[in-house]
């Protein structure tokens, strides 16, 4: 095992750990910052306004429930006749890991400004705050906790399942199982699932540090102590 990644071959050329690294990063990176644009605000208006959450409770088991690589192939092949490029490949794993963030986003910054005490609202409103006002000032810093830890969580689950992408014959970490695979060569297959662990361990310590500094200490201390 360890002489399969020390080997310099494995690293660097088309099939490489390094480029395809690269790719897993920039699917998951283009994924989760889709999503957030798309959940946030939704949360930020259900949270705010207490208005659709019903709604959004609903939506959101149901997108958890659609299977990831069902719907992968099945985008594949509606939407092969539409590019003749790779964009017939990128958009479909684009599009099913964006559904598949939307959840833990939505809930996370809905979940967060619901959680703000009212009585911080009634002194936010008391000193003249206009209801925009209060969200991007009261209720977001208060809701951080847990709105980080609704993108955390999405993020995971895009580094995880990214490795799908590979199925349909796009790069990624999951070039290494498919291919370790197709090739009864097990030291591969284990280099690609050891890797994606290492790259989801590392993007949970760097959403930890990021909490450490955006949080406020106040807010950190408060949401321990409960």
């Amino acid at each position: 095992m360890s002489e399969w990644f020390f080997d310099p071959s494995h690293w660097y050329g088309d099939d490489g750990i390094a480029p395809l690294l690269l790719q897993h990063v920039g699917y998951s990176a283009a994924a989760l910052a889709f999503a957030i644009a798309i959940a946030f605000p939704v949360g930020c208006y259900t949270g705010h306004t207490g208005k659709g959450e019903a709604l959004l409770m609903g939506m959101t088991n149901a997108l958890r429930s659609l299977p990831s690589f069902g719907l992968i192939i099945l985008l594949v092949i509606l939407l092969a006749g539409y590019f003749e490029s790779d964009m017939a490949f990128v958009l479909p794993c684009i599009i099913v890991l964006v559904v598949l963030a939307l959840p833990p986003v939505a809930l996370g910054v809905h979940a967060g400004i619901r959680s703000v005490d009212p009585g911080v609202h009634d002194a936010a409103k008391g000193i003249g705050l206009t209801p925009f006002q209060v969200l991007m000032q009261v209720e977001l810093p208060c809701a951080a906790p847990l709105i980080l830890s609704g993108i955390r969580s999405a993020a995971l689950q895009i580094v995880s399942t990214a490795t799908i992408a590979a199925y349909v014959s796009l790069g990624g970490l999951g070039r290494l199982i498919i291919d370790g695979r197709a090739a009864n060569d097990f030291a591969q297959m284990t280099a690609g699932a050891i890797l994606v662990a290492l790259l989801a361990l590392m993007i949970d310590l760097l959403f930890s540090l990021v909490g450490k500094v955006v949080v406020s200490p106040g807010i950190s201390r408060r949401t321990h102590n409960q």
